[in-house]
């Protein structure tokens, strides 16, 4: 294994990747043409579509290339049935063509930490070290909150005494702040898959209008499941936009400093 920090150094590393070219104006298009869409038609999204959709979710940025979550692409009639109705038959779930329940997971860190090890092993360069440490020794130490969540409480007060005369990573030390990792990066994920729907000419919906506990029981989730948000998609209906895109000004929001 090379050795290098790679939290503040640049590996040596013999490999590269070339930039595929991009359209910047055609980019643009596919952000204009995202709005969340109300009332589908009847029109079916085909399969295919909804395997590449999802496949381009799967690429999203995510913390620590840990993967913390799951997509749940609906099929079932029955289980169809009772999600929408535990989305209280809002007519953008009722006339979507498809619905995906988009999962955090903050229980799964341990097992894809030693995916990870494994995949470092079919890697085509020299893996650094510290890349190898980080997975085996530190994931256990920023993850694992301990039984009752007392190491994270330790872990809070290690953090504080040493962040009082350097830089250092506070969170997570509890299942709060494990909850909020876990549904940033399945939050990267759902825009990309609403973005690849638009790019295919296809509309969704973001919705977080449903009863968390009852779709958790319809998927037979486990308690250290949550759901992200349940995205619908299909072709719009006319009247599937309610009005205008609304932004307040920019400056409320983007600061120079």
């Amino acid at each position: 294994m090379a050795k290098t920090d790679i939290f503040n150094s640049v590996p040596d590393l013999k490999y590269s990747e070339e930039r595929p070219k991009t359209n910047s104006d055609e980019f643009e298009k596919v952000i204009e043409a995202r709005r969340s869409i109300r009332l589908y038609t009847a029109e079916p999204v085909p399969p295919e579509i909804v395997e590449k959709c999802l496949d381009i979710a799967l690429k999203a940025p995510n913390s620590s290339n840990l993967q913390q979550w799951q997509f749940y692409w609906i099929q079932n009639q029955e289980k169809r049935k009772a999600i929408t109705e535990a989305c209280f038959n809002q007519p953008a779930a009722k006339t979507a063509a498809e619905l995906i329940v988009a999962v955090a997971r903050t229980d799964t860190w341990k097992k894809h930490a030693e995916q990870m090890l494994e995949a470092f092993k079919d890697q085509p360069i020299e893996v650094p070290k510290s890349a190898v440490e980080y997975y085996k020794k530190l994931c256990p130490i920023v993850y694992n909150q301990g039984p009752l969540g007392l190491f994270g409480v330790l872990k809070k007060i290690g953090f504080y005494i040493t962040g009082l005369t350097r830089p250092i990573v506070r969170e997570p030390t509890n299942q709060a702040d494990m909850r909020v990792w876990a549904h940033k990066s399945t939050a990267l994920a759902c825009e990309n898959l609403m973005l690849a729907f638009s790019a295919y000419g296809y509309d969704t919906c973001p919705m977080e209008g449903y009863d968390s506990k009852r779709v958790k029981s319809i998927l037979g989730l486990p308690k250290k499941a949550e759901i992200c948000m349940i995205v619908s998609a299909g072709k719009r209906d006319v009247k599937g936009v309610y009005g205008p895109r609304v932004r307040f000004p920019r400056e409320q929001f983007i600061f120079k400093v």
